[in-house]
């Protein structure tokens, strides 16, 4: 059976898929791959254009209708959340606007949670994609900003200055592990078929872990950053216990993060 999959290019994700992009021993699933930053993503999956897909943990709500939620695949965790960084200072200006990877992303969310939670002036937010708010934070063409994936790694031998860590707040908030990413699939393929491509993204993720080498041709063509050490660092903070199995912790932080969304 032939199904359309939707990853980033994020180390954590082409880590967890590459095996069954690949392809799997025995395999019922054939992929037609889509690779695109979690905004997109996540505006395909709104669509319907996407069979299975990783997508940011606050749109379901939008989709559950028609896609379910998988116990595998995500990215749920501790100490793994966006960053809010400066390029000119220290401290946060509320006068100054924000620059955040996309409207629909767990990163935004995540920022008006902290912002409604401790900030009394308005909320002035500008959009870019992921890469696209790194690069304007180094050129200083965004004061501030909010970084996720490879980019948590480098900001300090960039100049960057953190202003708050939201993952970190999140946690200290709420008392749950961020969930920043979830896989979903869609409702139509039925039950059985769905088990199965659970079992097929466990699958995958136990080829990764059992290879000598963390950092594969694949995930390196595919990162949006070149060096080794950062992809290792990255895939060690994303990927973890919740990827393979979602669990109690990991239910409850999403419960809490749907409810923020619902309102």
């Amino acid at each position: 059976m032939r199904l359309s999959l939707g990853i980033s290019t994020c180390p954590n994700d082409t880590y967890i898929y590459e095996a069954l992009i690949h392809g799997l021993e025995n395999s019922p699933f054939e992929w037609d791959v889509h690779f695109a930053d979690v905004q997109t993503l996540n505006e395909m999956v709104s669509r319907g254009e996407l069979d299975v897909a990783k997508v940011s943990a606050q749109v379901y709500p939008k989709i559950e209708s028609d896609y379910v939620c998988l116990g595998c695949g995500g990215a749920i965790g501790y100490g793994c959340g966006p960053l809010l960084l400066s390029s000119v200072s220290q401290d946060f200006d509320p006068s100054l606007s924000v620059t955040l990877p996309g409207s629909e992303t767990t990163a935004a969310l995540l920022y008006r949670f902290w912002h409604s939670k401790t900030q009394k002036s308005p909320l002035s937010v500008n959009y870019a994609l992921f890469d696209e708010v790194y690069r304007s934070l180094r050129a200083k063409n965004a004061p501030q900003g909010v970084v996720i994936h490879e980019h948590r790694f480098t900001w300090k031998r960039d100049g960057l200055f953190l202003l708050q860590d939201l993952g970190a707040f999140w946690e200290q908030e709420t008392g749950t592990p961020i969930p920043l990413g979830i896989a979903v699939a869609r409702r139509s393929l039925g039950f059985e078929k769905i088990a199965l491509i659970e079992k097929e993204i466990r699958k995958s993720l136990h080829v990764a872990n059992s290879r000598s080498e963390m950092v594969t041709e694949f995930i390196d063509e595919k990162a949006q950053i070149d060096d080794p050490e950062v992809m290792k660092a990255h895939i060690k903070m994303f990927v973890n216990d919740f990827s393979e199995e979602v669990g109690e912790r990991g239910w409850a932080s999403l419960r809490s993060l749907w409810m923020l969304v619902k309102g």
